[in-house]
């Protein structure tokens, strides 16, 4: 708009006002004529309190703040109106009215009002019963909202409170929204919850204390976890909406499995679903909240079918909990979710997945926000570059998360097909089945699968040791790599094969020739902090037969010795094995024939439903992995692991998940029962995360997480478990 609106765009902005919308054509005619406009400046005082101007006031553009005696009480956004009682009854103005940003109003003063009644007096009686009207059902809702406030509360509220907002302390009504408080979007981030005194809370809760109040966005892993549950319920709700059947699956990272049920084809069914779920975000629906007895909630759950979350909700100490929808479709509330559907615009696409297990095409959700973008680095083959940004992606970055996830599929399919067997879907059913005494059956077909499926990657192995002379192996931090490397050479000697390790840490370049990141700091994740033709022509003339003195690299000096390392040689059933972060990346043994090497990746994968909304996600396991794991071993407090996390997180995106889809063979070092016995340690120690402290947000919701599971003592754990390598009492040395 322009800073003076046209006679027509004044008539447009009068016609919506509440009080004015019910006059007729003519009486908006009328008085878009007769207002006058008027421009404020940011910070400019409108309307000031202990006035006495008898006025009505529209904001035609910009943004306004409401205050009184100080306090903020709310904001005022284009087409919002104020002043009506003044008009017509006088009176000193009970609050001010400060521009926050340049601003046009439309004002229908005392003078206009009397011209009004002197040329058109039918339209004057029109407009002051409206106004009248307008008033008399404001002050019937606010005195039944009054009624109910004074029935729910016996301890007396503040009236007003002091928020900290970006170092600024303001003084604010009690009751009001961070929503309405904060922007809605940072940079080219949203805003998807506040951080009230460092704590994750939605955007439409009112504040009820003194705080320190800040955004967070969808740039932040927290704000991303946000958006995806969000998004998520979002996509449920438009599903039922068109009448088709649907079950969210796992989390991929940068992209949820959709489930189809019934015989839905995928590529319609993607392009439906898609049309409605635009519809419900440019409605911008609301979030709904129901509080219900946990009776009153596994009775609905009951008759939904979600027997998970039924199965959940009768293992919970809890007696209430509270549900949450876009529309029809409730699930439990876990988290912050967004107050409305609006946020979501223009940051997700569907696409059909690859064939599961059952050779159905189910679809794939992908998240296009801030942080889940999946560039893959230089040392990535020129073929496979792509990038997923807000919006869809081009072809070749769509193939490939069809590619990721079929490979995700089919390592999973076997582990989740004995869980079903064990009829173990979801939390709930293990809850059950561990207050029902059989923790120790399930623990032992747990170790059981592991130790199968290592065996079987060793057999693989000794069946091609004719041609495979390489085993390469990489997978996130906190996957249980070490202990699986550790029992994969048992299974191999078993075979009769002896594998032989070589280090990538040795063939580090110099450390003033190692490459800078962003920030200038040396970067000895990328692939070109390694002497890689050195590396290469080293591995080829192993692989040949040949004795080689291996590479050395100091690290208190920071120098490499090309020859400083042992030398050897592969004997006919020698097998080299090389564990590190570039594993999977082709461009590390491009130098050797591909049949000559066989990659492994080794990541937990499979994790249970917690309801119809919301799963475990592999990531929060290795996360808890690791809190327990680095303060028994390392000293480290929860706080401190939870703020290194995302760096960890950033390189193994960089360089581990882009290439996941070249493993010949995939560890899932998942166990059932894990965090049931990781929640003995790992709940004290996010309890000592402070409450202000920028940690808290992601240590409330794992502690939110582990409040779900049973507890299970370690000691029925064996020695030889891949959850030893966190908790501690291994048979393998470290």
């Amino acid at each position: 708009m322009s800073p003076t609106p046209s006679l027509a765009e004044i008539r447009a902005i009068l016609a919506s006002v509440a009080p004015l919308a019910p006059l007729d054509g003519h009486a908006h005619d009328v008085l878009a004529e007769i207002v006058t406009c008027r421009e404020a400046s940011p910070g400019e005082v409108v309307v000031r309190e202990g006035d006495s101007d008898r006025a009505m006031y529209v904001l035609a553009s910009g943004h306004a703040r409401v205050l009184r005696a100080g306090v903020e009480l709310g904001a005022l956004t284009a087409g919002e109106h104020f002043g009506e009682i003044a008009l017509v009854a006088g009176g000193v103005r009970t609050a001010s009215v400060v521009a926050d940003a340049p601003s046009v109003l439309l004002v229908l003063d005392e003078q206009c009002y009397e011209a009004l009644v002197d040329r058109e007096p039918r339209v004057a009686v029109q407009l002051l019963r409206e106004i009248v009207t307008s008033t008399s059902s404001r002050l019937a809702k606010m005195n039944e909202a009054v009624g109910v406030l004074l029935r729910e509360r016996a301890l007396p509220r503040r009236v007003e409170l002091e928020v900290s907002l970006d170092g600024e302390r303001r003084r604010v009504r009690n009751g009001i929204t961070p929503g309405e408080l904060l922007p809605s979007t940072i940079g080219d981030a949203p805003v998807v919850a506040a951080l009230v005194d460092g704590r994750a809370r939605s955007l439409d809760l009112p504040l009820g204390g003194n705080c320190t109040l800040t955004s967070l966005t969808t740039a932040h892993w927290e704000g991303q976890r946000i958006f995806r549950s969000s998004l998520a319920l979002a996509l449920l709700e438009a599903a039922r909406r068109i009448g088709l059947d649907v079950r969210l699956g796992r989390s991929l990272g940068f992209a949820q499995r959709v489930r189809l049920l019934g015989e839905a084809a995928p590529v319609e069914a993607a392009a439906r679903l898609q049309v409605e779920l635009d519809r419900l975000v440019t409605a911008d629906v609301p979030l709904v909240r129901e509080r219900l007895s946990v009776l009153e909630a596994e009775d609905y759950f009951r008759r939904e079918g979600a027997e998970g979350t039924v199965r959940l909700l009768e293992t919970t100490r809890r007696h209430s909990v509270t549900v949450v929808s876009y529309g029809d479709v409730f699930a439990l509330e876990m988290g912050p979710l967004l107050p409305s559907t609006a946020r979501l615009a223009n940051r997700y696409f569907l696409e059909p997945d690859a064939p599961n297990g059952d050779g159905q095409h189910d679809l794939l959700l992908v998240f296009g926000v801030p942080g889940h973008s999946r560039t893959l680095p230089p040392s990535a083959p020129p073929t496979e570059r792509a990038v997923v940004e807000e919006g869809r992606p081009s072809l070749p970055t769509a193939r490939r998360a069809r590619d990721v996830s079929k490979h995700v599929g089919a390592m999973t399919e076997k582990q989740e097909r004995w869980l079903e067997t064990l009829s173990v879907r979801g939390v709930g059913d293990f809850n059950h089945a561990c207050i029902g005494g059989e923790v120790a059956p399930i623990l032992r077909v747990a170790e059981g699968f592991h130790e199968k499926s290592i065996g079987r990657i060793a057999d693989a192995l000794t069946e091609a040791r004719d041609r495979v002379r390489l085993v390469t192996i990489a997978g996130p931090s906190s996957s249980g790599k070490t202990t699986f490397i550790k029992r994969l050479k048992v299974q191999l000697q078993v075979n009769g094969i002896t594998p032989r390790d070589l280090g990538l840490d040795d063939y580090y370049v110099d450390r003033v020739d190692t490459p800078r990141d962003a920030a200038g700091e040396y970067d000895f994740e990328t692939l070109e902090a390694l002497r890689l033709p050195l590396l290469q022509e080293h591995l080829s003339r192993l692989v040949r037969g040949e004795a080689v003195r291996t590479a050395r690299y100091d690290f208190k000096s920071g120098k490499g010795d090309p020859e400083g390392g042992p030398a050897f040689r592969l004997g006919a059933q020698d097998l080299l094995m090389i564990e590190g972060i570039h594993g999977l990346n082709p461009r590390l043994v491009e130098s050797l024939p591909s049949e000559q090497v066989f990659r492994i990746f080794v990541c937990p994968l499979v994790q249970l439903p917690l309801d119809r909304l919301s799963w475990v996600h592999a990531s929060d396991l290795r996360l808890l992995r690791r809190i327990v794991r680095d303060r028994h071993g390392r000293g480290h407090g929860a706080a401190e692991t939870i703020l290194r996390w995302p760096s960890v997180r950033d390189g193994e995106r960089k360089h581990i998940f882009p290439f996941q889809h070249h493993a010949d063979e995939v560890f899932d070092t998942s166990l059932v029962y894990e965090i049931s016995v990781l929640k003995v340690f790992a709940e004290l120690y996010l309890l000592e995360v402070p409450a202000d402290h920028p940690a808290q947000a992601t240590a409330e919701r794992l502690l939110e997480l582990l409040s779900s599971w049973v507890t299970i003592y370690p000691d029925e754990v064996p020695p030889t478990s891949i959850l030893r390598e966190f908790i501690g009492g291994s048979g393998f040395s470290y």
